[in-house]
This record gives structure tokens, sequence and C-alpha cells, in this order.
């Protein structure tokens, strides 16, 4: 039986660290990249070899080359989004958890202060 490295097991919903999100963006672009790279390549062996059909894969193969980095840059740049808690700010947090004041004066409670011993 093979030994295998030790990986806690999750038990919270919490998210990603930066630096695991940060990681494994810069290695999709990497990888995407190494497409764009292939597609140059392919590309100038299509047009060194002068393939048949060259009038087809030529379009493809640009097309690559301009899509792939564009798509290459979003996704580098995409992020989880924030939790909801951090984007409300601390006033508009303050202001959801005062308490209402739709009751009407005898449903409010009150205090009662006795002067009397």
């Amino acid at each position: 039986m093979k030994h295998q490295a030790y990986r806690p097991i999750l038990i919270t919903d919490a998210s990603r660290s930066q630096h695991d999100q940060l990681t494994s963006r810069q290695r999709r672009y990497v990888a995407m990249m190494g497409v764009r790279v292939a597609c140059v390549i392919v590309g100038a062996i299509l047009v060194g070899m002068r393939a048949p059909l060259l009038w087809l894969w030529l379009p493809l193969v640009a097309l690559g080359m301009i899509v792939v980095p564009w798509l290459a840059v979003l996704l580098a740049n995409d992020r989880p989004p924030k939790e909801q808690h951090r984007l409300i700010g601390r006033s508009a947090r303050r202001r959801q958890e005062a308490p209402t004041m739709s009751l009407t004066a005898e449903e409010r409670p009150h205090k009662v202060i006795d002067a009397e011993p």
C-alpha cells in the first residue's frame, strides 16, 4: 500500500488562501500561453511546408494566437467573488443591526422608573 501525503480534511466552508488562488491562476496562464506558443510553431511549420489547405489552417492558428492570450489574461485576473459580509461597510452593518422603530409606543418595551423605595 502506497504512503499518501497527509492532507487535512476540510471541515469548514472557508475559501482557499490568496496564495493558493494566485498559484492556480498563474499555472492556468502559463498553460494557456503554452497553447499560444504551440499555435505560433504550428503556423510556422505549416507555412514552411506549404501544407495543403493552408487557407483553412492559417486562420484557425491565427485565431488561436489572438483569442488564447486574451482569454489567458481574463482567466488569470479572475478571482472568486468577495463574500457578502466583506462588501457591507461598517456603518451599513450597524444600520442593519439597529432595532427598527416601526413599533408603536405601546408595543415598544419601556423602562419603568419608580422613585419611591
